[in-house]
């Protein structure tokens, strides 16, 4: 594959407070240099984040009396939630040139979860108006950035085979008159979670023009930890 390097970090199952760290520390990094443009993959044990423009009204009682944690986080958008079974990736890019539209690059993260499931047979696309990939009126994959110094961070969330209940426990994304779903529920079959996570790469490589090839998450992970 043709375009600028980037590097495929799989940091598994990981607190969502430790890659939100990690995050912070590789934007630092990337932005003086130091670092190469990276693509974080991992999934989260249960949480809750609130975006620069949410509500906590959105986040009901159920969250709290399931011990599910509340974060304020610098992303844009709302409340979500993430737990196991859902790919969250976080593209730590330096943006340049043309790059540097963030409507643009939104609607690249879009294309790329489009393209990811449409690979396993599931038609999904967008809705004027609202950011995020959407199986006719549910949301397969919600989407929200944050950029320092034109370095991006924070990403999307992909349901491949998750329970979606606590979902009702939230007003997802801001959205009451929208639903949620995932790839497996979409398919009513199972999906093999390594088949999703090439796919992925492959078409995020696609869209944003990068030569994705993967990286140890140790080596990652020390680099971040020495930089806090």
């Amino acid at each position: 594959m043709s375009g600028c390097p980037a590097r495929v970090v799989d940091l598994g199952l990981v607190p969502y407070t430790d890659a939100w760290r990690v995050q912070r520390s590789l934007v630092a990094r990337r932005a003086a240099g130091r670092e190469p443009d990276t693509l974080l993959l991992c999934q989260h044990p249960p949480v809750v984040t609130v975006g620069r423009s949410g509500h906590r009204a959105h986040v009901g009682p159920e969250v709290v009396a399931n011990g599910v944690p509340v974060l304020a986080v610098e992303r844009g958008g709302d409340v979500t939630y993430h737990g196991p079974g859902q790919l969250v990736g976080y593209p730590i890019l330096s943006l340049e040139g043309g790059e540097r539209d963030l409507h643009a690059l939104l609607r690249r993260l879009e294309e790329a979860a489009i393209r990811t499931v449409a690979a396993f047979g599931i038609p999904a696309g967008r809705i004027l108006g609202l950011t995020g990939v959407w199986v006719g009126d549910e949301k397969i994959c919600a989407i929200g950035i944050a950029v320092r110094r034109w370095v991006t961070f924070h990403g999307f969330a992909l349901n491949v085979e998750m329970d979606l209940r606590p979902f009702g426990w939230i007003v997802p994304c801001g959205l009451r008159d929208r639903g949620v779903t995932s790839m497996a529920r979409a398919l009513g079959a199972p999906v093999e979670w390594s088949a999703v996570q090439g796919e992925y790469v492959r078409h995020f490589g696609g869209v944003f023009g990068r030569a994705m090839y993967p990286a140890d998450p140790q080596a990652v992970l020390s680099a971040a930890s020495e930089a806090c």
